[in-house]
């Protein structure tokens, strides 16, 4: 039930380093002549195609304009035709026509951002020549200095010539523009060689070089950690906590640390930066979270108990309460999240469905499931529970509904719909609807084929249903997918005992999963079952009570039942009987186990 929640103290400034050329679409200038063309035409058509009163009289008097013809380019000399051919390339992920594309277009047009996208276009495709005409044109439109040597750079690092991409690099971070380390940033993370893009790093981003600016000396140490060069990220994140003293620089350089494994020396620069800004949200969830990691629970909820509440502590605060089964502080939390801000609630309905849902607040949850918006990352989820709970609630037709509406709503994502039939197959498994069951699992099974949890299912409910066949079918195909898997042998061992057919086959598969679980119920359930299939009476009954008494299993019973009946032991068989029908009053195995018992 609970959220998953993962934190990271981590700034992602490398987030910002745009990378791709396709990172924003540009509007590009149309020009004006193409523009008051087509304006003329279209008035020179209006004007042609309207009768004069000439006309109208019988005067054929030509009109001077009718005789006008507008020369139209054509596509391969119409800048905007090929700037919608290059766009519609680039939505197809088709670089290389779109800087075909972009490439014509350059060549029509005097607008330098035509000229910038062609640049990078041919760069991304590793067109070379293409790239230099581009650069070219670029600069002779009026390109800055530091978007020239960006370019530039990334051309070289494309060719493998760090001595000119290191010379262009030093232009930019030389030429004073406000985002040229962004842009050393975007240079390096697109290099091909990153081990020669490490050592430009290495060589260039020093600290005797960074700007006056936190955000591009943390970028720069990250820039460094995605490359695997860690101690230069450590170098750098302690030199900008040391220059910086703030809050961010504190928790990238701890993050660092505990990354290291040297979560004292980590805790350590939390406990610091707290001091410097106690009240910091992001900061009390940092220290939490590393806290936590280290197992540190109790330590982590205290952390977050004071100061200034917001939807992520709460969630935080779930987490770890849940981990600790303390039903105490997910009841008090429920309380505290319901009369946080309205933006709080707001942002947290999901989780006061679950807090809800593990009080057995069951029409609270529905209601607050109700509230999650579409939105929102957890609807798919809020439904899912929604399904359940109404189901637990006897609504069995409404849960049902509910899941066919999510299979329509999530066609287009697999993961969802995948999750949307196994959970419609699941509910009908409980309503013992084997057939329904099976026919879910096979349609989940179209939208991630051989999947081993799904073929397992479906094994059980083709088993269920009685088609044996098709249940050792997809059992044995389970089995080449994953060799040896025990669940899987087992299901295969049992499945083929409970028909009474190659009982030898059935025999070896068990063993192997006695061998693996030997202290199981369950593979002992399917052992003594077996071995009553083989007609060795003492040792069913024997292990068959050695399963029920470890777990009181409805099923194990009833075969413990079986067992004691045909031993003659029928008071201790009844007895047996009476203990499942507690568990389990509508358990169909015990049903068919006593029509046959006694006809």
């Amino acid at each position: 039930m609970k959220r998953p929640i993962r934190w990271s103290a981590a700034p992602k400034q490398a987030n910002r380093l745009e990378s791709s050329v396709r990172s924003s679409a540009a509007k590009f200038k149309q020009l004006r002549h193409f523009t008051a063309v087509t304006a003329l035409a279209l008035g020179l058509v209006a004007c042609a195609s309207a009768p004069s009163r000439q006309a109208q009289t019988g005067a054929a008097s030509a009109q001077p304009l009718a005789r006008l013809v507008v020369a139209t380019p054509d596509a391969d000399h119409d800048v905007l035709a090929q700037l919608l051919a290059g766009e519609m390339a680039l939505g197809r992920t088709d670089l290389k026509a779109a800087s075909g594309y972009y490439n014509k277009a350059m060549l029509l047009s005097n607008d330098p951002q035509v000229a910038e996208r062609a640049a990078r276009l041919a760069i991304a495709v590793h067109d070379s020549d293409a790239a230099q005409r581009a650069i070219g044109r670029w600069q002779a439109l009026g390109a800055k200095p530091a978007a020239m040597a960006e370019a530039r750079a990334e051309l070289a690092l494309d060719h493998g010539d760090a001595d000119e991409a290191r010379r262009q690099l030093e232009l930019l971070i030389g030429s004073g523009d406000k985002d040229a380390w962004r842009q050393f940033g975007r240079v390096l993370v697109g290099a091909r060689d990153q081990a020669q893009a490490a050592r430009l790093l290495e060589t260039l981003a020093t600290p005797q070089r960074l700007p006056a600016d936190a955000q591009a000396w943390l970028a720069m140490s990250e820039l460094g950690d995605k490359f695997g060069r860690h101690a230069y990220a450590m170098q750098i994140a302690e030199a900008a906590m040391q220059r910086f003293k703030s809050v961010e620089t504190y928790a990238w350089a701890a993050q660092m640390k505990f990354n290291d494994g040297d979560h004292d020396g980590a805790r350590a620069l939390l406990q610091k930066a707290l001091v410097k800004a106690p009240q910091n949200a992001q900061l009390r969830l940092t220290y939490a979270s590393m806290l936590s990691q280290a197992g540190d629970y109790a330590g982590a909820a205290k952390v977050l108990e004071h100061g200034p509440q917001n939807a992520d502590i709460f969630s935080l605060r779930a987490a770890l309460a849940a981990r600790n089964n303390d039903e105490k502080a997910l009841a008090a939390l429920y309380q505290q999240l319901q009369q946080a801000p309205e933006d709080v609630r707001t942002r947290s309905t999901y989780l006061l469905g679950q807090l809800a849902e593990m009080q057995h607040r069951d029409a609270e949850a529905l209601s607050w499931y109700g509230q999650v918006g579409d939105d929102d990352p957890h609807a798919f989820d809020a439904d899912v529970r929604s399904a359940l709970i109404l189901h637990t609630q006897g609504k069995v037709a409404d849960a049902h509904q509910l899941l066919d509406q999510l299979q329509m709503d999530y066609l287009d994502q697999p993961e969802q719909l995948r999750q949307a039939y196994q959970v419609d197959a699941e509910l009908y498994l409980r309503e013992q609807k084997y057939v329904q069951a099976e026919q879910a699992f096979s349609r989940a099974l179209q939208v991630v084929p051989d999947d081993p949890g799904l073929l397992y299912s479906r094994g059980l409910a083709y088993a269920e249903a009685g088609q044996i066949d098709q249940a050792v079918q997809d059992f044995q195909h389970l089995l080449k997918i994953k060799p040896g898997d025990v669940d899987a042998s087992n299901a295969l061992g049992f499945t083929l005992a409970d028909a009474d057919r190659d009982l030898p086959e059935a025999e070896k598969l068990l063993q192997v999963a006695r061998a693996a679980k030997p202290a199981d119920p369950a593979i002992a359930d399917s052992w003594g079952w077996l071995q009553y299939r083989l007609g060795h009476l003492d040792q069913a009954a024997q292990t068959l009570r050695s399963a029920w008494q470890a777990g009181k299993d409805a099923d194990v019973g009833v075969h413990l039942g079986e067992v004691l009946w045909k031993q003659g032991h029928r008071q201790d068989a009844q007895r047996i009987f009476d203990e499942v029908r507690k568990l389990d009053p509508r358990n169909s195995s015990l049903q068919n186990t006593l029509k046959r018992l006694n006809p």
